[in-house]
């Protein structure tokens, strides 16, 4: 921990990730983003997805703002299992009085009703206050983020995204919400290439092709539909909704069961186990640190233009599967392990099709943001928390 860190503790009291130095140090550099700070000062904000990754970080970070700066925010956050809300947070956070973790199934039908009767309760203090000065931003992140569930429960997948998009809108338009902002992904994009077949960046105006006789087009194709489903909302009913498009996300505060890729190779290069792929590792993309993603979403939550949508991504993270691995493997291993091709017939893991995707963030940049943490120091700061949460 550095001395500035510490004589933060000190001056603070109880911290966000008291058992994460790395994470907390993250987490008090976004809350002193002054213009962010100004811009949330007072706010009601709802998160869903508030046991994922992104959404566990947003509501540290918001609660984080404001500790730092007393900044009167009431942060809400959407779970369905408050032993996994427990496990994440820890039980002295779930007692702050700014955060309030509601158990809620986004998908049910009775989800908007149920919610509202609470924070008109919250609102009032009395149950007879209007639902209407509830709210004044909602970020949207619940969904389904596990590819073998997308490959094994299709259905379920594209369900989840629509019905609870539409709850969450609907929710949002009954309590005023002045912003909403829809968490979406890099893969909406599909394969993008120009008439001779070469790959060209993926600007926020463009759009590729998707295989939908695929199953695994589960996943970006509902991510599309629900992006026109919240331009819907916002052209019929004079919403002011945003979209973030983001890049795979990962560093510090990653979750105890986390297992995506990036995971999988961290602990490789802890423990000097060879890295072994299931892909040829073809597939391109960018990558963004978990601090720069929350706060570009927190830009676009603050300074977003209506019904636009904005890449999230560290163009200087672009790379192939295979490149990271064998960055992981020399550098962050420091050539200790290898990396081993182990392909199978079939796609029993529902890997993506490979993409080749660079993400152009300039239009968010446009907004003052600018991710900071390169791909190398990713990880080192990644394996550094996992170490620190017992997880490595």
């Amino acid at each position: 921990m550095t001395e500035k860190m510490k004589t933060v503790q000190d001056s603070m009291g109880r911290m966000e990730a008291p058992k994460d130095p790395v994470l907390q140090e993250d987490l008090d550099l976004v809350a002193a983003d002054q213009q962010l700070v100004t811009a949330l000062a007072g706010k009601r904000i709802l998160i869903t997805g508030a046991t994922g990754l992104v959404g566990s970080w947003l509501i540290r970070a918001l609660a984080c703002m404001n500790r730092r700066n007393r900044n009167g925010m009431k942060i809400y956050g959407i779970i369905r299992s408050r032993e996994k809300a427990e496990e994440i947070y820890g039980q002295d956070f779930l007692q702050r009085e700014d955060v309030e973790l509601l158990s809620a199934d986004i998908t049910a039908p009775d989800f908007t009703e149920n919610v509202e009767k609470t924070l008109q309760k919250e609102a009032s203090g009395d149950g007879r206050g209007a639902v209407r000065t509830a709210l004044d931003v909602v970020i949207h992140g619940a969904a389904v983020t596990v590819s073998k569930m997308m490959v094994e429960q299709p259905v379920e997948t594209i369900m989840t995204a629509i019905l609870g998009t539409r709850n969450l809108l609907e929710l949002a338009r009954a309590a005023d919400a002045k912003r909403f902002v829809y968490l979406s992904s890099m893969e909406m994009y599909g394969s993008l290439v120009d008439e001779a077949g070469r790959d060209i960046p993926a600007t926020e105006d463009r759009l590729g092709f998707l295989d939908l006789t695929r199953v695994r087009t589960d996943y970006p194709e509902s991510k599309r539909m629900c992006e026109n489903l919240c331009i819907g909302f916002g052209h019929e009913y004079g919403m002011d909704v945003m979209i973030a498009r983001l890049s795979q996300t990962f560093g510090a505060g990653i979750l105890p069961w986390e297992k995506r890729v990036f995971s999988q190779f961290a602990r490789s290069a802890v423990h000097k186990t060879d890295i072994v792929l299931h892909t040829k590792g073809l597939s391109e993309g960018n990558y963004c640190y978990t601090r720069d993603s929350v706060r570009g979403i927190l830009t676009i939550a603050a300074r977003g233009e209506k019904g636009e949508a904005y890449n999230v991504s560290n163009e200087r993270t672009h790379t192939t599967i295979a490149g990271m691995a064998k960055m992981v493997a020399d550098r962050i291993a420091g050539g200790e392990i290898r990396v081993i091709f182990d392909i199978p017939e079939t796609n029993t893991f529902g890997y993506a099709a490979d993409t080749k995707l660079f993400l152009d963030a300039s239009k968010l940049r446009a907004l003052g943001w600018e991710p900071e943490v390169d791909l190398e120091e990713m990880y080192r700061r990644l394996i550094a928390s996992m170490e620190n949460e017992g997880i490595a």
